[in-house]
Protein backbone atom coordinates (compact mmCIF):
# COMPACT_ATOMS: atom_id res chain seq x y z
CA UNK A 1 0.00 0.00 0.00
CA UNK A 2 1.38 3.42 -0.93
CA UNK A 3 2.46 5.59 2.23
CA UNK A 4 0.03 8.37 1.94
CA UNK A 5 -3.00 5.66 1.24
CA UNK A 6 -1.91 3.77 4.18
CA UNK A 7 -1.78 7.08 6.35
CA UNK A 8 -5.06 8.17 4.68
CA UNK A 9 -6.68 5.04 6.59
CA UNK A 10 -5.07 4.92 9.74
CA UNK A 11 -6.00 8.80 10.22
CA UNK A 12 -9.65 7.70 8.85
CA UNK A 13 -9.90 4.53 11.63
CA UNK A 14 -8.41 6.83 14.37
CA UNK A 15 -10.96 9.58 14.29
CA UNK A 16 -13.53 6.84 13.94
CA UNK A 17 -12.52 4.91 16.77
CA UNK A 18 -12.17 8.04 19.12
CA UNK A 19 -15.72 8.81 17.89
CA UNK A 20 -16.46 4.97 18.79
CA UNK A 21 -15.09 5.30 21.99
CA UNK A 22 -17.25 7.98 22.63
CA UNK A 23 -20.95 7.11 21.63
CA UNK A 24 -20.83 3.28 22.76
CA UNK A 25 -21.48 3.10 26.39
CA UNK A 26 -18.47 2.08 28.77
CA UNK A 27 -18.02 -1.78 29.53
CA UNK A 28 -19.16 -1.09 32.99
CA UNK A 29 -22.32 0.48 32.26
CA UNK A 30 -25.00 -1.31 33.38
CA UNK A 31 -25.97 -4.09 31.89
CA UNK A 32 -22.27 -4.62 31.70
CA UNK A 33 -22.73 -7.74 29.74
CA UNK A 34 -23.95 -5.94 26.91
CA UNK A 35 -21.71 -3.06 26.40
CA UNK A 36 -18.96 -5.44 26.84
CA UNK A 37 -19.79 -7.99 24.32
CA UNK A 38 -20.57 -4.85 21.62
CA UNK A 39 -17.22 -3.04 22.63
CA UNK A 40 -15.43 -6.33 21.94
CA UNK A 41 -16.50 -6.74 18.73
CA UNK A 42 -16.49 -3.12 17.42
CA UNK A 43 -12.63 -2.56 18.89
CA UNK A 44 -11.17 -6.04 17.88
CA UNK A 45 -8.98 -4.60 15.21
CA UNK A 46 -11.30 -3.77 12.32
CA UNK A 47 -9.65 -1.39 9.37
CA UNK A 48 -12.72 1.09 9.70
CA UNK A 49 -12.92 0.63 5.34
CA UNK A 50 -16.44 1.75 5.46
CA UNK A 51 -15.70 4.95 7.52
CA UNK A 52 -12.83 5.69 5.54
CA UNK A 53 -15.01 5.70 2.20
CA UNK A 54 -17.41 7.99 3.81
CA UNK A 55 -14.71 10.78 5.18
CA UNK A 56 -13.11 10.41 1.32
CA UNK A 57 -16.17 10.49 -0.53
CA UNK A 58 -16.88 13.20 1.71
CA UNK A 59 -13.38 15.07 0.69
CA UNK A 60 -14.65 14.35 -3.13
CA UNK A 61 -17.53 16.85 -2.70
CA UNK A 62 -16.59 19.02 -0.44
CA UNK A 63 -12.36 19.99 -1.07
CA UNK A 64 -12.03 18.94 2.70
CA UNK A 65 -12.64 16.64 5.45
CA UNK A 66 -16.38 17.80 6.51
CA UNK A 67 -16.45 18.31 10.16
CA UNK A 68 -18.43 16.02 12.43
CA UNK A 69 -18.29 13.23 9.45
CA UNK A 70 -16.46 10.93 12.26
CA UNK A 71 -20.08 10.30 13.49
CA UNK A 72 -21.53 9.04 10.84
CA UNK A 73 -18.16 6.84 9.89
CA UNK A 74 -18.67 5.68 13.40
CA UNK A 75 -22.61 4.56 12.29
CA UNK A 76 -21.69 2.95 9.46
CA UNK A 77 -19.44 0.95 11.98
CA UNK A 78 -21.52 -0.13 13.97
CA UNK A 79 -23.94 -1.28 11.38
CA UNK A 80 -20.92 -3.24 9.90
CA UNK A 81 -19.97 -4.55 13.05
CA UNK A 82 -23.66 -6.10 13.87
CA UNK A 83 -23.73 -8.16 10.48
CA UNK A 84 -20.45 -9.99 11.47
CA UNK A 85 -21.46 -10.92 15.01
CA UNK A 86 -24.29 -12.17 13.78
CA UNK A 87 -22.89 -13.70 10.44
CA UNK A 88 -20.75 -15.45 12.61
CA UNK A 89 -23.39 -17.38 14.84
CA UNK A 90 -24.29 -20.86 15.00
CA UNK A 91 -27.66 -20.70 13.13
CA UNK A 92 -25.90 -19.05 10.27
CA UNK A 93 -21.94 -18.88 9.66
CA UNK A 94 -21.05 -20.93 12.70
CA UNK A 95 -17.29 -19.24 13.33
CA UNK A 96 -15.06 -19.50 15.75
CA UNK A 97 -12.52 -16.67 14.76
CA UNK A 98 -13.28 -12.71 13.71
CA UNK A 99 -10.33 -10.06 12.98
CA UNK A 100 -8.10 -12.28 14.90
CA UNK A 101 -10.16 -13.02 17.75
CA UNK A 102 -13.01 -15.18 19.32
CA UNK A 103 -16.57 -14.47 17.91
CA UNK A 104 -18.93 -12.35 19.94
CA UNK A 105 -20.58 -15.43 20.96
CA UNK A 106 -17.82 -17.33 21.87
CA UNK A 107 -16.56 -14.81 24.25
CA UNK A 108 -19.95 -13.73 25.39
CA UNK A 109 -22.01 -16.62 24.78
CA UNK A 110 -24.72 -16.55 21.77
CA UNK A 111 -28.03 -14.80 23.49
CA UNK A 112 -25.62 -11.80 24.27
CA UNK A 113 -23.97 -11.79 20.82
CA UNK A 114 -27.61 -11.44 19.35
CA UNK A 115 -28.40 -8.83 21.92
CA UNK A 116 -25.38 -7.02 21.19
CA UNK A 117 -25.57 -7.04 17.32
CA UNK A 118 -29.28 -5.68 17.83
CA UNK A 119 -27.85 -2.85 20.34
CA UNK A 120 -25.24 -1.90 17.65
CA UNK A 121 -28.01 -1.46 14.95
CA UNK A 122 -29.91 0.32 17.34
CA UNK A 123 -27.43 2.51 17.91
CA UNK A 124 -26.17 3.49 14.89
CA UNK A 125 -29.49 4.86 14.16
CA UNK A 126 -29.55 6.77 16.73
CA UNK A 127 -26.36 8.46 16.18
CA UNK A 128 -27.33 9.13 12.76
CA UNK A 129 -30.53 10.97 13.69
CA UNK A 130 -28.44 12.91 15.50
CA UNK A 131 -25.46 13.96 12.48
CA UNK A 132 -24.46 17.83 12.49
CA UNK A 133 -26.12 18.09 9.11
CA UNK A 134 -28.93 19.84 7.80
CA UNK A 135 -32.21 17.92 8.35
CA UNK A 136 -33.37 16.52 5.01
CA UNK A 137 -29.79 15.62 4.56
CA UNK A 138 -30.05 14.02 7.80
CA UNK A 139 -33.04 12.07 6.62
CA UNK A 140 -31.34 11.20 3.38
CA UNK A 141 -28.86 9.87 4.98
CA UNK A 142 -30.65 7.36 7.64
CA UNK A 143 -33.43 6.36 4.76
CA UNK A 144 -30.38 5.73 2.05
CA UNK A 145 -29.12 3.65 5.09
CA UNK A 146 -31.54 1.46 6.21
CA UNK A 147 -32.25 0.68 2.69
CA UNK A 148 -28.76 -0.97 2.48
CA UNK A 149 -29.55 -2.70 5.38
CA UNK A 150 -32.40 -4.22 4.84
CA UNK A 151 -33.92 -6.92 2.54
CA UNK A 152 -34.46 -5.65 -0.76
CA UNK A 153 -30.79 -5.66 -2.34
CA UNK A 154 -29.88 -4.93 0.71
CA UNK A 155 -27.51 -6.85 3.36
CA UNK A 156 -30.06 -8.60 5.26
CA UNK A 157 -31.42 -10.03 2.23
CA UNK A 158 -28.24 -10.68 0.87
CA UNK A 159 -27.21 -12.77 3.83
CA UNK A 160 -30.49 -14.69 3.24
CA UNK A 161 -29.41 -15.50 -0.03
CA UNK A 162 -26.11 -16.19 0.82
CA UNK A 163 -27.64 -19.15 3.48
CA UNK A 164 -29.98 -20.42 0.97
CA UNK A 165 -27.75 -20.80 -1.60
CA UNK A 166 -25.36 -23.32 0.00
CA UNK A 167 -24.37 -26.38 -1.89
CA UNK A 168 -26.38 -25.49 -4.58
CA UNK A 169 -24.79 -24.89 -7.86
CA UNK A 170 -23.34 -21.64 -7.99
CA UNK A 171 -24.42 -19.21 -11.18
CA UNK A 172 -22.97 -16.13 -12.37
CA UNK A 173 -26.96 -14.47 -11.55
CA UNK A 174 -26.73 -15.53 -8.10
CA UNK A 175 -23.15 -14.62 -7.24
CA UNK A 176 -23.89 -11.33 -8.58
CA UNK A 177 -26.91 -10.76 -6.89
CA UNK A 178 -25.34 -11.64 -3.01
CA UNK A 179 -22.55 -9.99 -3.62
CA UNK A 180 -24.26 -6.43 -4.56
CA UNK A 181 -26.45 -7.24 -1.51
CA UNK A 182 -24.91 -8.86 1.20
CA UNK A 183 -21.29 -6.56 1.12
CA UNK A 184 -21.43 -4.18 -1.61
CA UNK A 185 -24.88 -2.57 -0.43
CA UNK A 186 -22.85 -1.11 2.42
CA UNK A 187 -19.85 -0.27 1.05
CA UNK A 188 -21.66 2.00 -1.58
CA UNK A 189 -24.14 3.61 1.00
CA UNK A 190 -21.09 4.54 2.99
CA UNK A 191 -19.81 6.23 -0.32
CA UNK A 192 -23.00 7.55 -1.22
CA UNK A 193 -23.88 9.10 2.27
CA UNK A 194 -20.45 10.58 2.94
CA UNK A 195 -21.40 12.26 -0.05
CA UNK A 196 -24.56 13.05 1.06
CA UNK A 197 -22.94 14.98 4.33
CA UNK A 198 -20.73 17.17 2.31
CA UNK A 199 -23.76 18.97 0.35
CA UNK A 200 -23.72 16.51 -2.80
CA UNK A 201 -26.28 17.29 -5.63
CA UNK A 202 -28.26 14.78 -7.03
CA UNK A 203 -25.61 14.52 -10.06
CA UNK A 204 -23.16 13.98 -7.61
CA UNK A 205 -25.18 11.15 -5.81
CA UNK A 206 -25.29 9.38 -9.26
CA UNK A 207 -22.18 9.65 -9.85
CA UNK A 208 -20.82 8.16 -5.98
CA UNK A 209 -23.49 5.40 -6.56
CA UNK A 210 -22.16 4.18 -9.98
CA UNK A 211 -18.27 4.63 -8.34
CA UNK A 212 -19.73 2.54 -4.93
CA UNK A 213 -21.92 0.04 -6.96
CA UNK A 214 -18.34 -1.02 -8.54
CA UNK A 215 -16.23 -0.86 -5.90
CA UNK A 216 -18.45 -2.71 -3.55
CA UNK A 217 -18.50 -5.80 -5.93
CA UNK A 218 -14.58 -5.96 -6.38
CA UNK A 219 -14.09 -5.69 -2.65
CA UNK A 220 -16.28 -8.86 -1.89
CA UNK A 221 -14.43 -10.32 -4.89
CA UNK A 222 -11.19 -9.88 -4.19
CA UNK A 223 -12.81 -11.05 -0.09
CA UNK A 224 -13.94 -14.39 -2.34
CA UNK A 225 -10.56 -14.54 -3.47
CA UNK A 226 -8.31 -14.08 0.33
CA UNK A 227 -10.71 -17.07 0.93
CA UNK A 228 -9.47 -19.58 -1.28
CA UNK A 229 -5.70 -18.29 -1.39
CA UNK A 230 -4.82 -16.86 2.47
CA UNK A 231 -4.40 -18.81 5.51
CA UNK A 232 -6.68 -17.74 9.11
CA UNK A 233 -3.40 -16.07 10.76
CA UNK A 234 -3.79 -13.33 7.75
CA UNK A 235 -6.91 -13.23 7.31
CA UNK A 236 -8.40 -12.84 11.04
CA UNK A 237 -10.83 -15.08 10.33
CA UNK A 238 -11.57 -18.60 9.48
CA UNK A 239 -9.92 -19.67 5.56
CA UNK A 240 -11.45 -21.74 3.50
CA UNK A 241 -14.99 -21.49 4.83
CA UNK A 242 -16.53 -20.91 1.79
CA UNK A 243 -15.38 -23.66 -0.29
CA UNK A 244 -16.41 -26.21 3.09
CA UNK A 245 -19.77 -24.39 3.16
CA UNK A 246 -19.98 -24.77 -0.60
CA UNK A 247 -21.23 -20.95 -1.09
CA UNK A 248 -21.83 -19.50 -4.13
CA UNK A 249 -18.68 -17.20 -4.97
CA UNK A 250 -16.78 -15.61 -7.57
CA UNK A 251 -13.50 -18.13 -7.48
CA UNK A 252 -16.10 -20.71 -7.49
CA UNK A 253 -18.03 -19.38 -10.94
CA UNK A 254 -15.00 -17.76 -12.37
CA UNK A 255 -11.97 -18.88 -11.12
CA UNK A 256 -9.18 -17.20 -9.21
CA UNK A 257 -7.50 -15.58 -12.48
CA UNK A 258 -10.66 -14.71 -13.68
CA UNK A 259 -11.93 -13.12 -10.44
CA UNK A 260 -8.71 -10.91 -9.92
CA UNK A 261 -9.03 -9.76 -13.68
CA UNK A 262 -12.66 -8.80 -12.66
CA UNK A 263 -12.02 -7.26 -9.68
CA UNK A 264 -9.41 -5.04 -11.47
CA UNK A 265 -11.69 -4.14 -14.12
CA UNK A 266 -14.81 -3.19 -11.75
CA UNK A 267 -12.37 -0.64 -10.16
CA UNK A 268 -10.93 1.05 -13.28
CA UNK A 269 -14.79 1.48 -14.26
CA UNK A 270 -15.24 2.96 -10.71
CA UNK A 271 -12.69 5.30 -10.90
CA UNK A 272 -14.02 6.25 -13.83
CA UNK A 273 -17.24 8.00 -12.42
CA UNK A 274 -14.97 9.95 -10.58
CA UNK A 275 -13.38 11.67 -13.38
CA UNK A 276 -15.03 15.07 -12.78
CA UNK A 277 -13.56 15.68 -9.48
CA UNK A 278 -10.32 15.88 -10.45
CA UNK A 279 -7.36 15.63 -7.26
CA UNK A 280 -10.49 15.61 -4.70
CA UNK A 281 -11.20 11.71 -5.63
CA UNK A 282 -7.53 11.09 -5.11
CA UNK A 283 -8.27 9.79 -1.30
CA UNK A 284 -11.43 8.02 -2.60
CA UNK A 285 -9.58 6.30 -5.51
CA UNK A 286 -6.41 5.26 -3.09
CA UNK A 287 -9.09 3.26 -0.70
CA UNK A 288 -10.93 1.67 -3.57
CA UNK A 289 -7.31 0.20 -5.02
CA UNK A 290 -6.54 -0.86 -1.40
CA UNK A 291 -9.91 -3.04 -1.34
CA UNK A 292 -8.75 -5.17 -3.93
CA UNK A 293 -5.10 -5.32 -3.71
CA UNK A 294 -5.08 -5.96 0.10
CA UNK A 295 -3.48 -9.37 1.71
CA UNK A 296 -6.21 -9.68 4.95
Amino acid sequence: MPADVKSLIQEGAELTDHALESLIPSASTVPASIHGAMRHSVFAGGKRLRPVLAMQAGVTIAGILPPGIARLGAALEMLHTYSLIHDDLPALDNDDLRRGKPTCHKAFGEAIAILAGDALQTRAFEVLAGLDSPPAATVQIIGLIANAVGTVEGMIGGQVLDIESEHLKPTPELVDSIHRAKTGALIRVSVVSGGVYAGATAEDVARLDRFGRKAGLAFQIADDVLDVTADSATLGKTAGKDLTTEKATWPAVYGIEQSLRDAAQLIDEAFAALEPYGSRADGLKGVARYLVERKN
